[in-house]
């Protein structure tokens, strides 16, 4: 079975990463509280690309994602689904970084929601 290089990273992937990741000895200088949130995403880049992602964690000032491929600094578009709405915010990538697998983590702050 082929295993589609652009797919959205699994769960399992997610945990399998996260736990690979040593502690950072450091202490982050992070001012909102932030809440581990594993649910489907979509992001959508300036030039329209739509890439499937997973949420890492969620604050009210931002979001952590973790997908394939990498993302470039700049406005993105991220779409959240519940099973009764569905949620699109415009988001500011301020870093990606690649990790084990191909895959990528990223994070970036809450510029607004998309309005319709």
């Amino acid at each position: 079975m082929s295993h589609d290089p652009w797919a959205r990273p699994t769960v399992e992937e997610l945990r399998r990463v996260l736990e690979s990741i040593e502690e950072s000895p450091e202490t982050h200088n992070r001012t909102v509280e932030r809440i581990e949130l594993s649910v489907p995403a979509e992001i959508v880049t300036s030039r329209g690309n739509v890439v499937p992602a997973m949420t890492r964690e969620i604050s009210r000032s931002g979001i952590g994602l973790f997908h394939r491929g990498s993302l470039s600094i700049g406005e993105v578009t991220v779409k959240l689904a519940s099973d009764t709405r569905e949620f699109e915010y415009r988001v500011r990538v301020e870093w990606c970084y690649p990790c084990e697998g191909g895959m990528f983590m990223s994070g970036g702050r809450f510029l607004g929601k998309v309005q319709r």
